[in-house]
């Protein structure tokens, strides 16, 4: 325990996720003894973040107008709808360079243990935006984990009635990872998404 100010801080940066109370004491020493640390600017970047961004009314992801960016983007095949849990999932599959369709961003996956149901998530908005019959496929990219497999489960079905063809990312090891350490799901998913060798 540190003295007033300097507790509140770490308790503060404590309250973030992902960071624990040894990160926190990390990150607040780190702010009050660098003398260069721009802690007017950090205050004025953290105020504009809550003032200015919002989520895509399309989408669903991050964005600081209306449409975020890739909404907005003519240039993007509006035939495939990706569908992700959060706009960090969005972000990760940006930086591989492989996808030029468009998103969905549900806002978390089905979890009845939490009371996150189907109503609680944007289905309903991506079953509004397949309406129309533009989208070709939608490619359901949820986390692999009990929720995201749920989640995927309970999207595949509900799209079979709308006629739109559905795939899930593949997945399956991890280069460079020991077969022992895996778990079920990822060997069992591995096991699903074999491919023939080619000779």
């Amino acid at each position: 325990m540190y003295e007033g100010i300097v507790q509140e801080l770490i308790d503060e940066l404590g309250r973030l996720p992902g960071i624990g109370p040894k990160s926190a004491q990390r990150i607040a020493f780190h702010i009050v003894q660098t003398r260069g640390f721009d802690v007017s600017r950090l205050g004025e970047i953290l105020l504009e973040v809550r003032e200015k961004v919002r989520f895509c009314s399309l989408c669903g992801n991050v964005a600081d107008q209306d449409r975020c960016g890739i909404c907005r983007d003519a240039r993007r095949n509006r035939a495939t709808i990706c569908v992700v849990e959060e706009p960090k999932d969005v972000a990760a599959i940006e930086r591989t360079r492989e996808y030029r369709g468009l998103y969905h961003v549900l806002g978390g996956a089905l979890s009845p243990i939490d009371g996150i149901g189907p109503d609680d998530l944007r289905i309903r908005e991506l079953v509004q935006r397949l309406a129309d019959g533009e989208v070709q496929e939608v490619i359901i990219a949820t986390d692999p984990n009990m929720t995201g497999e749920a989640t995927a489960t309970y999207l595949s079905r509900l799209l079979k009635t709308m006629a739109v063809p559905v795939s899930r990312l593949a997945s399956g090891l991890p280069v460079g990872g020991d077969l022992e350490y895996a778990d079920e799901v990822t060997l069992g998913r591995a096991f699903e998404g074999r491919r023939l060798v080619e000779h």
